[in-house]
Order: structure tokens, then sequence, then C-alpha cells
């Protein structure tokens, strides 16, 4: 999981941010991006691609995540702008927010998948980069269990669509749902959804 990190480290690059992001597939709610620092040669047991991972696993992972890294940045983008600028656009909005909201000035990215670019920091795009390299794989669970947790008080918000079970996700009781009782106002209207 360190491969990818070791590569710049042995160039002399310190500060290495991994970076990704949850909530491109869902048909409602925001987009969340993350970005993770750690120090040289920092490795935590167990840190993988988030949807990999259960649920308690990524919580428990979280707290350690944020325990030990050295700057972690968040990223959010809600369905409006989704709708407004495409999913595409908005995880990269969402991607950058979370870079400025490092208090580490990143050498170097590591990005989650293959179109991302940057006016400031190099970057290295890696497909299935969550499931290669540490600090991306970092990034991922702090994005997901922080993007479930606004699911989970949307629901309480939206609670006939069941959000804190599905988490906005296209899944069968979610389209029955929305069959039921219409789109709720967090629903991202440009997603085309088969009813």
């Amino acid at each position: 999981m360190l491969t990818y990190e070791k590569k710049y480290w042995s160039k002399g690059i310190v500060h290495i941010a991994g970076v990704d992001e949850a909530g491109r597939g869902p048909l409602a709610g925001p987009v969340v991006a993350s970005a993770v620092i750690f120090e040289k040669n920092f490795l935590i047991e167990g840190v993988n691609d988030s949807k990999k991972l259960s649920e308690k696993k990524r919580e428990e992972l979280y707290h350690h995540i944020y325990e030990h890294a050295l700057s972690i940045g968040v990223g959010i983008v809600s369905h409006e702008v989704i709708d407004r600028i495409n999913i595409l656009q908005a995880s990269f909005l969402a991607m950058n927010k979370a870079l400025e909201n490092l208090k580490l000035q990143p050498e170097q990215l590591l990005v989650d998948g293959n179109f991302f670019r940057h006016e400031k920091y190099p970057v290295e795009n890696i497909i299935k980069g969550d499931s290669l390299s540490h600090s991306i794989a970092a990034a991922s669970i702090i994005a997901k269990v922080n993007r479930d947790a606004m699911m989970r008080d949307l629901d309480e918000e939206f609670p006939n669509y069941g959000f804190a079970k599905h988490k906005g996700y296209g899944t069968k009781q979610h389209i029955e749902a929305i069959r039921k009782h219409g789109y709720s106002p967090i629903h991202r209207r440009s997603f085309h959804i088969e009813l």
C-alpha cells in the first residue's frame, strides 16, 4: 500500500496527499472528497478501499486516521451544484475544496481515478488508487464516513426514503420510495432514474 508513496519519498518529496471522493454514484445528497497527508513511512494497518470495509471497521479506521495524519482536508459539494455542473466536475470541485482545507501544503498529489488535474500541485492519477495507495485509501475512508453521517442526518429530515440505510444509492427500496413519494429536495435532478 505504500509503493506509490515510497516512489516520491525516495525522491525527497515528503508531503504527499492522497485524494479521493465518495458519492459519485448516488441519486441523492452531496459528493464528499478528502485529502490526507501522513508522515513518511507511516502505515495504519487495515486501511483499504472504503468500499471493501465494513461500516464498523471504517468508523474505527476513521478515528485512527484523524489521530495520526499530519493533515486532513474535506470538501463537500451539494446536489444543487452537481445538477448545475455535472457529477464529474462536482467531484473535482470537492477534491479542490478538500485540498484547500489542508493545513499543510502538499508537494505531490496521488488521486484516485484518471482525470484530475491541479494548477498548483503535481498529480499522479491512479486507477483503483483506493486499493493501491495507503493515503488514497485513507482519503476514501474519511470521505465515505463523512458522507454516510450526512446521509443519516438527511434521513431524519426526509424519513420516507431510507437514506440512512442506502445512503442515496439507487437500491430497489430507494427507487420504490421515489415512485411512492416523488423526489425529495435533496435528489439530484440531473440523474436519469428509471421509474
